[in-house]
């Protein structure tokens, strides 16, 4: 089984324009991303797909492996599609450009997911940790995913889920890392689809695929570090990279 990690890296972010090139430590949170990503040990290849020159340049100075794609892209997703069309794989992962605290076991918990036997194989698999602080799960930065008793996603959303109406009982809230892995098929599958009402209302690209009527596979991993969508997240990233 031929696995390929690809991360797809625009320059123009909507909320923090930039952010793949601001410095961590001593290097970029787009190199630390891409290091961090190869130095699991699990994949055959590691790729970067990006639209931006700054970003092309960066990686290949530094020996990396990066592909210029179209600038106009609906997602992630298509951006790696594009990358991998011609390329022979048949699992890829997609890890987004801002996590630059990848780890080996966390992603080694993703792959295994497309080992295990069954009749109805999977075909998409992603990751959550558990949300701990109350503003985290408010906040509409954090994606939140709703799962059912075999861990399949049942809706993600911006917003609270499930929402405590009776606040009586405890509940478990899961935030959607942006760690994705596909089979090569259902990849190339989701290119050809339109964007479906609730990814557009949420601006959540995976809602696609629920309304498409695929499962998606959750696995819940332990703390992955923090996903830099804003200036405070970077801000928090540095702290923690610097507590490491």
């Amino acid at each position: 089984m031929k696995k390929i990690a690809v991360i797809p890296a625009r320059y123009a972010a909507t909320r923090f324009p930039g952010k793949l090139m601001q410095l961590l430590g001593d290097k970029t949170v787009i190199r630390h991303t891409y290091e961090n990503t190869g130095a699991t040990g699990l994949f055959d290849e590691v790729w970067v797909a990006t639209d931006s020159e700054i970003i092309f340049k960066e990686i290949k100075e530094h020996g990396g492996n990066v592909v210029m794609s179209r600038r106009i892209h609906e997602s992630g997703s298509d951006r790696i599609a594009e990358a991998i069309e011609n390329i022979d794989a048949d699992i890829i992962v997609n890890v987004q450009g801002d996590e630059p605290f990848v780890q080996k076991k966390a992603l080694e918990k993703l792959l295994d997911v497309f080992k295990e036997p069954t009749s109805m194989p999977v075909q998409v698999a992603s990751l959550m940790q558990v949300i701990h602080e109350e503003e985290n799960i408010q906040d509409p930065n954090y994606v939140k995913v709703a799962i059912d008793n075999r861990s399949n996603a049942l809706f993600f959303s911006r917003s609270m889920i499930p929402y405590p109406r009776s606040g009586e009982m405890r509940i478990d809230y899961y935030e959607h890392i942006g760690v994705y892995a596909f089979t090569k098929e259902i990849l190339l599958q989701f290119t050809q689809w339109a964007q479906t009402p609730l990814e557009m209302a949420e601006k959540i690209e995976c809602l696609r695929y629920l309304e498409n009527g695929i499962t998606m596979r959750m696995v819940l991993v332990d703390y992955m570090g923090i996903e830099i969508d804003t200036p405070e997240d970077l801000v928090k990233a540095e702290k923690y990279f610097l507590g490491k």
